[in-house]
């Protein structure tokens, strides 16, 4: 797959140079008897439009992975890319122990790119939906799109000439790991922004900007904890609900829609009888006569077709204390989806300022 690919990349990025080459070439094996010398020739010619071609393909690339700043993330965005680093390290993975580059340059990120971005590194490829993550899109202008999540455009990637990929699957490794090392770190393994940060300061030699980004997460984390600490009952529990088109969905604390910020962050509790339910399996579909059950005295809910004011003239859901009492939050799935430690504390910050607004 890597020498198909490769050989691909090096077909569009020729030009009119190795197109002269060549010609060159042709032109001194007609001139030239049969033998050891018109071999030689070819050669030089083929070795040289390798060479052109892999310069040209690490512009292209170059060029497509600009990025501005982040702003209150607080993004230092990395230098221009360099040549790939001449100095390895092994380390342990789910994949077992590889080596990466102790400072990688390029790096291709098909998931993680809220952990990255504090950091100060901006990746060469992400996939489309990263790149539209509202809390962080705008440091990522120029990052070339490499597909979805699972199914990455190999094509693609090797153009970009990466010397690190990160993933969050297995399942397309072997392909991956013959285009450049590879490190996957399955979904859920890291559970919260100081477990993310740490594990890539570390893998990238970024750990004095992981400590420095994560000081700053917490004492912003601890004053909105603080304000709603006061505003709301300790005992009071939360729901964090999904309203699809046909279908209602609950999660925990590590599946996105708010459950980081509430669970982890603020320190809420589900309704205890459900708890063990959700935080064990991290979601659960819910039919409409299970919604009381698992409904706490928060809810915080998650829907694209659905208003707070059409909820209210529904019998299903103004029933329930949460919308009597007008502790209801309704947001859309772009700003609830992410869990990644960027999106985490915006959340965190915007659920406080619902839960204790300013006076």
């Amino acid at each position: 797959m890597k020498k198909r690919l490769g050989q691909a990349a090096k077909t569009r990025s020729r030009t009119g140079r190795t197109m002269l080459l060549l010609g060159c070439a042709l032109l001194l094996i007609v001139l030239t008897a049969c033998g050891g010398g018109s071999d030689s020739t070819t050669n030089g010619a083929n070795q040289t439009a390798t060479t052109n071609s892999a310069t040209n393909g690490s512009n292209q690339a170059a060029n497509a992975g600009g990025a501005t700043n982040a702003g209150e993330a607080g993004v230092s965005p990395s230098p221009s890319p360099a040549a790939e680093s001449s100095e390895f390290k092994k380390i342990k993975t789910v994949s077992g122990e590889i080596e990466v580059p102790v400072n990688p340059k390029r790096i291709v990120a098909e998931e993680y790119l809220g952990s990255l971005i504090p950091l100060g590194v901006i990746p060469v490829g992400a996939p489309g939906l990263t790149l539209q993550n509202l809390y962080f899109k705008d440091a990522l202008k120029g990052v070339a799109d490499t597909g979805t999540y699972g199914k990455m455009n190999l094509e693609k990637i090797v153009e970009l000439n990466p010397d690190l990929i990160l993933s969050s699957s297995s399942d397309n490794y072997a392909q991956l790991s013959k285009i450049a090392p590879t490190v996957v770190v399955p979904y859920g393994n890291l559970k919260n922004a100081h477990e993310e940060l740490t594990y890539f300061g570390e893998l990238l030699g970024k750990q004095e900007e992981a400590e420095a980004w994560l000081k700053n997460y917490d004492a912003r984390i601890a004053a909105a904890k603080e304000r709603v600490d006061k505003a709301v009952p300790a005992g009071a529990s939360f729901s964090i609900l999904e309203i699809a088109d046909k279908t209602i969905y609950t999660y925990g604390d590590n599946f996105g829609r708010g459950g980081q910020p509430i669970y982890q962050a603020l320190g809420r509790k589900p309704p205890a009888k459900v708890a063990g339910v959700i935080m064990e399996k991290q979601w659960a579909e819910l039919s409409q006569e299970m919604v009381a059950e698992y409904a706490g005295d928060y809810l915080i809910i998650t829907s694209n077709s659905r208003t707070l004011e059409e909820l209210n003239k529904d019998p299903l859901w103004s029933t329930l204390p949460a919308f009597k009492n007008g502790k209801v939050y309704v947001w859309k799935e772009e700003r609830s989806w992410y869990y990644d430690p960027i999106a985490v504390l915006s959340q965190t910050e915007e659920l406080a300022n619902w839960l204790a607004p300013a006076n």
